[in-house]
């Protein structure tokens, strides 16, 4: 019975709004009445610029895409009366418009989240969302980048003297007998600039048709000096530069956000930079990754995964890689490993692995290390992976039993955005777990309280808040 009232009921909310919008559906699509199996197939923000990751949110003054069949131009858009509620007589409405070959709708004044639906004379299609408004700009994914020269395969030097003899003729050779495309050599130790890394030397290599990416290990301690050579590798003719921070880091938000302001003002906002670090987030809960791979940080991400040092298989070292990493939004072009005596199966599986993931590009630590048998694996064509072998599309999974961590810091940064008095402490306490089941509520997602995927990816169409570091672990926003 209470079904059956409310289909009643939203049949002659449905009447009304027709009935009020009679004089506008008359001339909606010249006139012709739309058949019953009209239907909106897909509903998106647009454009891709002015939204976020999530489709399914729009801006409150932004625009949506309608795709479905038998709709066209002239017909009108209904939105929800009230947040997530149905279709009525105060439903607020737009008209789709033609440009080019798509379909177009600007969200009207006092339009609501929910349900929308596309009315024409004599009907209305089903109802289709829900739709969500958010009353702040949208953050657009990272734009697709080809990977420049992280897009390849690449080798590690870390003494060039120890490296083919330190010949550069001997490198160039052995690069091209096994596909090595990029070569990653050591520029700096902390603040300490390594010779190795030499003009001389890139221009050889450069000449030969190698890409060369300077690394540096950083420390935290002289975070600007660290800049200023990771900056001075650049001038020499580096393609490209990678941050290798590790435990030095660990806690040290202060000091990465001043490595990553100094570097970025010298090498520019478009050099390529990458950070190589911990694999996985939940073993170093205190690494700043939300610095070096926040919005002015680094555009790629090279974790180490180095799956026999771990102790894991290949196929665990990506699943639990990529799920970490993947709240980010940095592209990952995987760093394996070839010291340990991998075998030529394990060499295999992880060029595999990287292609069934969708990085076109890997490297491995180290040269030096890396013997005669397994530069010749390296050499091997690429087989096809097993047919059972699958990538796992998964987020990481955050409770109010989490403890003070990076990934619930990424995540009140970008809650924030939407409930201003959200706190970043990276703790998940019960003020975040309040503010978290508002959040879904409003999105239309489960309200668990936890962080899973549906709601990762609502919070991650918004853009994180700018959190200014003055020390270890106390922010001021």
């Amino acid at each position: 019975m209470e079904r059956a009232i409310r289909i009643l009921s939203r049949a002659t909310a449905i009447a009304v709004a027709l009935l009020a919008g009679a004089v506008a559906q008359a001339s909606a699509g010249s006139g012709a009445v739309a058949p019953e199996e009209a239907r909106i197939t897909a509903v998106n923000c647009y454009p891709a610029a002015h939204c976020g990751a999530n489709a399914h949110i729009v801006w409150v003054h932004g625009t949506l895409e309608i795709q479905g069949t038998a709709i066209g131009e002239g017909m009108e858009v209904l939105f929800p009366e009230r947040r997530l509620g149905l279709i009525g007589p105060g439903s607020a409405r737009a008209t789709l418009r033609e440009e080019g070959s798509r379909l177009l709708v600007s969200v009207p004044p006092g339009a609501h989240s929910g349900d929308v639906e596309v009315v024409y004379p004599g009907g209305h299609t089903p109802a289709y969302g829900p739709i969500i408004l958010s009353g702040k700009r949208l953050h657009p994914p990272p734009a697709s980048s080809p990977g420049g020269p992280f897009a390849s395969k690449g080798m590690w030097i870390w003494y060039v003297r120890d490296s083919s003899g330190g010949s550069a003729a001997a490198i160039i050779a052995k690069a091209h007998a096994t596909g090595v495309r990029t070569v990653y050599i050591k520029s700096a130790d902390a603040a300490n600039y390594w010779p190795q890394f030499s003009s001389p030397l890139i221009a050889e290599l450069h000449a030969a048709g190698l890409k060369v990416c300077a690394w540096q290990y950083v420390y935290g301690t002289r975070p600007a000096a660290e800049a200023a050579v990771g900056a001075r590798a650049v001038k020499a003719g580096a393609n490209c530069l990678v941050i290798d921070a590790e435990e030095q880091y660990e806690g040290e938000y202060a000091a990465a956000q001043t490595y990553i302001k100094d570097l970025r003002a010298s090498i520019g906002a478009s050099f390529p930079l990458a950070l190589a670090s911990f694999p996985w987030i939940f073993y170093h809960p205190s690494f700043p990754y939300s610095v070096f791979l926040g919005p002015d940080g680094a555009q790629y991400n090279l974790p180490q995964m180095y799956w026999k040092a771990i102790g894991v298989s290949v196929d665990s070292v990506y699943a639990y890689t990529y799920v970490d990493n993947r709240i980010y939004r940095r592209r990952i072009f995987p760093l394996g490993q070839t010291y340990e005596h991998v075998d030529r199966s394990e060499l295999m599986r992880f060029r595999q692995d990287a292609r069934l993931y969708g990085a076109d590009g890997y490297s491995f630590w180290d040269w030096q290390e890396t013997i005669a048998r397994q530069w010749r694996n390296l050499a091997e064509p690429l087989l096809p992976a097993p047919a059972n072998a699958h990538a796992n599309g998964e987020y990481p999974l955050l409770t109010s039993r989490a403890e003070h961590s990076d990934a619930v810091l990424w995540m009140q940064e970008h809650l924030a955005t939407a409930i201003a008095a959200q706190p970043t402490n990276g703790i998940f306490e019960k003020k975040t777990v309040a503010n978290l089941i508002a959040f879904q509520h409003a999105h239309g997602i489960a309200p668990t309280g936890t962080c899973e995927a549906a709601t990762w990816k609502a919070l991650l169409a918004l853009a994180p808040v700018n959190v200014v570091w003055t020390g270890r672990t106390h922010p001021s926003t």
